[in-house]
């Protein structure tokens, strides 16, 4: 495919993972539309980057109603729009029952399982249904790729990660099982574990910190960096026999219990 007319589909685009990825895909000549939350920091982003280059739709990736909206209003004012990356997610810690034996409120889990699990399916569903409309390109006749983001907690969960684990878990089952449904409308999906990750968020925490998150990655021994999680979303693009599969990006990190 000719990258220079493609556009992107990334939510959480404005910061974290789904910035670098935003990044990325600018400098391959992408334009990427920005589904996230946070009005503030995407017109930042767009400073930066310049409206011919990005542009931005405010979304709560939970909601069906918003997300339709926001995609037929993206595939209505962009053409050949061929990925869609979710990198939107949430990642609180808390543990099922605390030191004074109170039960986690079902509330907690059940926000992360919508935002992390049911938004990231939300938009691949409504995404899926736009690409099916696209023409088919090359010698595979593809239409699109849907790139989800999950984590090795959805494999290795930790102490206090009962929800996020759950969410990330959900996402790792949901990657062939929908590669399979979308494969005959020539679409493919893949997704993505990362390991611990130098996001803006994490380099803020002290040293020391840093230091233990890194102890298990047995090499390089250092944190990930967004720019190699963009480059795979990138590779995978390109990669047309890349299907149904999950990637783990971790430097051979296993997750201890803490």
């Amino acid at each position: 495919m000719n990258n220079t007319q493609n556009t992107a589909i990334v939510t959480g685009g404005c910061s974290g993972l789904g910035h670098a990825t935003t990044k990325a895909l600018i400098a391959a000549n992408w334009h990427v539309i920005m589904l996230d939350m946070n009005a503030e920091a995407a017109q930042e982003r767009i400073a930066e980057h310049g409206a011919d280059s990005c542009s931005f739709l405010q979304v709560d990736v939970t909601s069906d109603a918003a997300v339709e909206e926001a995609l037929s209003t993206a595939f209505a004012e962009h053409s050949n729009i061929r990925l869609c990356v979710n990198c939107a997610g949430v990642a609180p810690a808390k543990r099922i029952l605390n030191r004074d034996g109170d039960a986690m409120p079902l509330g907690d889990f059940a926000k992360t399982i919508n935002i992390n699990l049911i938004g990231t399916f939300n938009v691949s569903r409504v995404a899926a249904s736009y690409f099916a409309k696209n023409e088919a390109l090359g010698e595979a006749a593809e239409r699109g790729l849907i790139i989800n983001t999950a984590s090795v907690a959805g494999y290795e969960g930790q102490i206090g990660q009962t929800a996020y684990a759950a969410s990330k878990g959900g996402i790792i089952g949901l990657c062939l099982p929908m590669a399979r449904d979308l494969a005959p409308l020539g679409i493919r999906v893949n997704t993505i574990a990362p390991g611990v990750m130098g996001t803006p968020m994490l380099l803020a925490m002290p040293e020391n910190v840093q230091h233990a998150l890194t102890a298990n990655v047995q090499f390089p021994k250092r944190l990930g960096l967004p720019e190699e999680f963009a480059k795979l979303v990138l590779h995978m693009y390109d990669n047309k026999y890349l299907n149904g599969e999950t990637v783990r990006l971790d430097g051979a990190l296993r997750m201890p219990p803490k």
